[in-house]
């Protein structure tokens, strides 16, 4: 039986990529860098680096499928090349290495922020951006974006050229061992201390990463190449995130909306300090940027062709609660 790679499985989307396979009886072998642990999964663990395309070759060897879920999220960097170092360099490396090894399916992690967003209409909802709305390079915002953009191009041209290349775009996943914490789970963990005492008027797409790592495998088995799935569940402003967080956890949600033009100044002093300190900034510009729009989208095309059917995100949310109280994050 071939082994399935997985990429990321130290982080928090690939480690339960990998343990929803390792729980349907996929033989799974893990690829990590020197120093990182993928505790709770018992794959065969191959070090390598996405950057050195040497260390490669023995973690796709003798794999039917890749999972390629690693990438390089930070909101923030004190050097933009290291961005498209790993999440575009990387991907490509990594393909390359798939494909000599005569890999038969490879599944590529890309990101909500590739999608195109349609532009406001009259109505009060914004609407719902799918794997169809246009989008273009200029409207990628920060060297994340940017750089995942890149990649998913790149791996599109591959799906062109015949290669068994399948991309997934996750939305916001929420839920137990985020371990770095995501952005998306910082937002968590900074109400859980009391660190937000206001919010933005902006929107996000929660998913359960349980949910979501099943749409991996989803995709896997009946994902078309060259075909792109949004794995998302609800669409969601931030106000009514932290609302369901404050019920929850027990903790009040703020109440006080920061105006945009406020946040933008906040950003730009908390990213300018970071950029002469080296230390991470509290509120990344690039975070603030994305915020202006509300980051709705539908995962219709996911339901259709995959079966995806992501359940509400509450669960998740308590779950992420009580795995960062319980960890000792708060």
């Amino acid at each position: 039986m071939p082994s399935t790679l997985v990429t990321g499985a130290s982080g928090f989307l690939g480690w339960h990529v990998a343990r929803a396979l390792e729980e349907r009886g996929h033989r799974t072998r893990l690829l990590l860098r020197s120093g990182s642990s993928a505790e709770g999964l018992s794959g065969d663990v191959v070090r390598g680096d996405l950057r050195r395309p040497e260390s490669l070759r023995a973690a796709v060897a003798g794999c039917g499928t890749v999972y390629h879920v690693a990438a390089d999220y930070r909101l923030w960097a004190k050097d933009s090349n290291e961005l498209y170092a790993s999440n575009l360099d990387g991907t490509r490396n990594l393909m390359l290495a798939a494909w000599e090894a005569g890999v038969q399916r490879f599944i590529y992690t890309s990101t909500v922020g590739c999608i195109g967003l349609p532009k406001p209409s009259p109505r009060n909802d914004p609407p719902l951006g799918d794997e169809s709305t246009p989008v273009r390079l200029e409207e990628m915002t920060g060297h994340y974006k940017r750089s995942k953009f890149l990649a998913e191009r790149y791996a599109l041209g591959e799906a062109q050229r015949g290669r068994p290349v399948v991309i997934v775009n996750p939305t916001a996943p929420v839920g137990d061992h985020d371990i770095k914490p995501t952005p998306t789970g910082k937002i968590i963990l900074d109400f859980l201390r009391g660190d937000l005492p206001a919010f933005v008027d902006t929107g996000l797409n929660l998913v359960d990463v349980r949910d979501c790592a099943v749409g991996h495998l989803l995709a896997g088995e009946r994902g078309t190449p060259g075909e792109r799935y949004i794995l998302g569940a609800e669409n969601l402003t931030l106000r009514q995130i932290l609302q369901r967080l404050a019920s929850l956890s027990g903790r009040p949600a703020p109440t006080f909306r920061i105006p945009y033009a406020a946040a933008y100044w906040i950003g730009l002093v908390s990213t300018g300090w970071a950029d002469l300190t080296g230390r991470e900034p509290r509120a990344p510009m690039e975070g603030v940027r994305m915020a202006r729009k509300k980051m709705w989208v539908s995962h219709g095309k996911a339901a259709r062709e995959l079966g995806f059917q992501p359940q509400p995100v509450d669960e998740a949310l308590s779950r992420a609660v009580d795995w960062f109280r319980s960890n000792g994050y708060c």
